[in-house]
């Protein structure tokens, strides 16, 4: 846990990464398809494949496999958002490996760290009343406070601008193609938490960002 004192602010990633959502994402668009008279037919592998490759690659996916579908995807979405909801009330919830050994280090230390998300308000409110241990951050970037979604940096840059200070060893986490994209223009140090086996490590990392298969891989980082 040493490696921890070696940043001053720690921007975290939050659905997949420090709570285990991504099955009820994947559950809440099967709802979501059922309830309008399609069906979706994907493994939980190649949902995830799509839903962390970039903003658009789910949705298109879909329409290819329904071309018929309502067209307008932002009614389609708010259902889905509707579902998941509805999951969450059920609170099967959890947090990823080794995440609250991490948080309670940090808050034990008094660093500074933000949840940086492409999730709206309401959906973070509702898992942090399930999850006691994520009250202990105490910044967080939801996707009402910036334009445009991970690939973008927007969200990342703002909280580095709200949060970090000059000279600052600052410190990124996700567990998506997408959001490393996002990380990478900023000044942080990035790094991806996702199984070795995840489809979007095939084609390999940029080198000036690490992974691991969960926060209880990480024993050290480079200097």
């Amino acid at each position: 846990m040493k490696w921890l004192d070696d940043f001053q602010l720690f921007l975290f990633d939050f659905d997949g990464l420090l709570v285990n959502t991504e099955h009820l994402h994947y559950q809440a668009y099967l709802d979501t398809l059922s309830k309008w008279g399609y069906r979706l037919d994907w493994s939980f592998e190649k949902f995830c494949s799509l839903a962390h490759l970039n903003a658009t690659a789910l949705k298109q996916a879909i329409y290819e496999q329904h071309p018929s579908l309502d067209p307008n995807w932002d009614r389609i979405y708010a259902d889905k958002k509707k579902n998941y909801l509805e999951l969450l009330k059920q609170g099967n919830v959890a947090l990823m490996p080794g995440v609250e050994k991490v948080l309670k280090y940090l808050e034990e230390k008094q660093i500074r760290r933000c949840v940086v998300t492409n999730s709206p308000l309401e959906q973070i409110q509702q898992i942090r009343s399930l999850l006691p241990i994520l009250q202990s951050i105490p910044y967080w970037v939801t996707r009402e406070q910036y334009s445009q979604p991970k690939p973008n940096p927007e969200c990342y840059e703002k909280a580095i601008q709200l949060y970090g200070m000059p000279k600052d060893r600052i410190i990124g986490f996700e567990d998506s193609i997408r959001g490393l994209q996002a990380l990478r223009p900023t000044p942080a140090t990035a790094v991806l938490i996702c199984s070795s086996q995840h489809p979007l490590l095939q084609g390999g990392l940029e080198p000036d960002c690490y992974h691991y298969g969960s926060f209880d891989h990480i024993d050290k980082l480079p200097s």
